[in-house]
């Protein structure tokens, strides 16, 4: 479980463009606030990866980041690869770049690493944040649950899931006052690298990547019930773009040449590890399961969820959900109590009904509905919470419009269930693997290898940037995705 964190909602901004080309500081006030948020980001995105992967990455952006026309660029911008399953990567202004390994995953060569880290660079370095935060602030989060952040979700931890949730699932997705900041971006990412001696046209091939993965994942993403991958939210994708940057690459006269480092790349990237970490939990299809905690539930027919570090996040067109967990002193109702006052941080009232008790698969259990009035009326706030044993309870939360209750969830907080020994092994982390091609490998016969259940052949070719008509030559490396083990 992770945490999906507003950081992501306000401070991986998409950015308006002064010339990145002029020497200048970045703001004092911003590098601090940035070093502070920093270890709140890593936490919630399960951890940064540390050794030689992640210094091959800071080494990279170092190397983009010199051509920002940021002054003292080695000493301000830290580039930081994190563990989590979400593709995405982004900026915080005060010069913290991040991007996830699962982004760096559908990546084939060090070019394409440094555009991205380069397009988020640039987002800095053209002071892009203000004109994002002024045009977020003019786009209202949908619906009536968006109410619950200015009437019901206070300032503290565990409001701000709801309201980062709601963020991430509405505001995030109406991003087209960012277009041009994106296509602005590309071209200071297209410059820095071509600059640092890389291809540039390896912006093109990274967003022709991301465009295809993203069409993939749009394909099976019904399956998967996982939400959208962030960079498509973030980093509004189209043909257009990918044609801007082609146009931005020749502009370099250096088109076609320069540096690619396939192989280079491709042996960091053997091993990295894709998709969900069981450390926290996966998601397949409807269900979760916690190999660790010995936990499982599924959520309704086509609802999303985000995992997080501590939390995992359910929304849905009737309403959205936590679920969560903590320390348990005995008491179910003072349990409770905790979680909306840290849901409502003090700043509302929520007019509860009686407290029920029910049996959910062997596993006591009691709920609560509430009422919190909101400025675009009532919404319905219940705490649904399970002991599980004596020092440990979970619980979801769940936001509704008035009258509904837990009704739209009542499948889910009934599907919470222990899971045995049995099917916490079974439960293994995906990781991609490096091969190199024999004379008898063919396309289909590699995409059998992929340690998925649907798609494998698509998945295969998205992965390696190829299509159906693509060859294979015996010596060529490729990427896989296979099973690997807990312990390595």
């Amino acid at each position: 479980m992770r945490f999906p964190l507003a950081l992501l909602a306000s401070s991986a901004l998409v950015i308006t463009s002064a010339d990145a080309q002029q020497a200048q500081s970045l703001s004092p006030r911003d590098v601090q606030e940035a070093a502070k948020q920093h270890p709140e980001i890593v936490a919630e995105f399960g951890g940064a990866e540390t050794g030689p992967r992640a210094a091959y990455v800071e080494g990279v952006g170092r190397r983009v980041a010199a051509f920002s026309g940021t002054a003292n660029a080695g000493q301000v911008y830290r580039f930081t690869t994190l563990n989590s399953a979400v593709e995405n990567a982004f900026a915080v202004p005060g010069g913290y770049v991040y991007i996830t390994r699962q982004l760096m995953g559908i990546m084939n060569d060090e070019a394409e690493l440094a555009f991205v880290v380069g397009h988020e660079t640039g987002h800095i370095a053209a002071n892009h944040a203000q004109a994002r935060k002024a045009a977020s602030q003019n786009n209202s989060i949908l619906g009536v649950l968006g109410a619950v952040l200015g009437a019901v979700v206070g300032n503290n931890a565990f409001g701000n899931v709801i309201a980062q949730s709601a963020q991430q699932f509405s505001k995030l997705r109406t991003l087209s006052f960012s277009r041009n900041q994106e296509y602005q971006a590309d071209v200071l990412g297209i410059r820095y690298i071509s600059q640092a001696g890389y291809d540039p046209n390896a912006g093109a091939s990274m967003l022709t990547q991301l465009t295809r993965e993203s069409a993939l994942e749009a394909r099976v993403q019904g399956d998967t019930n996982r939400s959208a991958p962030e960079w498509a939210s973030t980093h509004p994708l189209s043909q257009n773009r990918v044609t801007q940057a082609s146009q931005a690459a020749r502009q370099t006269g250096r088109a076609g040449s320069g540096l690619r480092n396939r192989d280079a790349f491709l042996a960091q990237l053997d091993g990295v590890m894709m998709d969900d970490d069981p450390a926290q939990g996966v998601i397949d299809g409807r269900t979760f399961t916690h190999p660790d905690l010995r936990l499982q539930f599924i959520v309704p027919t086509g609802y999303l969820m985000q995992n997080s570090s501590s939390a995992v996040s359910i929304e849905g067109s009737a309403g959205q959900a936590q679920f969560s967990g903590g320390r348990f002193d005995g008491n179910i109702q003072t349990y409770i109590g905790q979680v909306l006052q840290q849901l409502t941080g003090g700043q509302a009232q929520i007019a509860l009904g009686p407290l029920q008790q029910t049996n959910v698969n062997g596993l006591p259990a009691t709920y609560v509905t509430g009422r919190a009035n909101t400025s675009s009326g009532a919404v319905d706030v219940s705490v649904f919470a399970y002991q599980w044993d004596a020092k440990t309870a979970y619980h979801f939360v769940a936001l509704t419009q008035a009258g509904q209750g837990l009704a739209p969830f009542a499948t889910m907080v009934n599907s919470l269930r222990r899971i045995t020994t049995a099917e916490a092994s079974a439960i293994r982390p995906k990781v991609i693997d490096v091969v190199t091609v024999g004379r008898a490998d063919t396309i289909q016969s590699l995409a059998n290898r992929m340690a998925y259940r649907d798609y494998k052949l698509d998945r295969f070719l998205v992965l390696n940037g190829l299509t159906t008509g693509s060859r294979l030559a015996p010596g060529q490396k490729v990427k896989l995705v296979v099973y690997g083990s807990r312990g390595g």
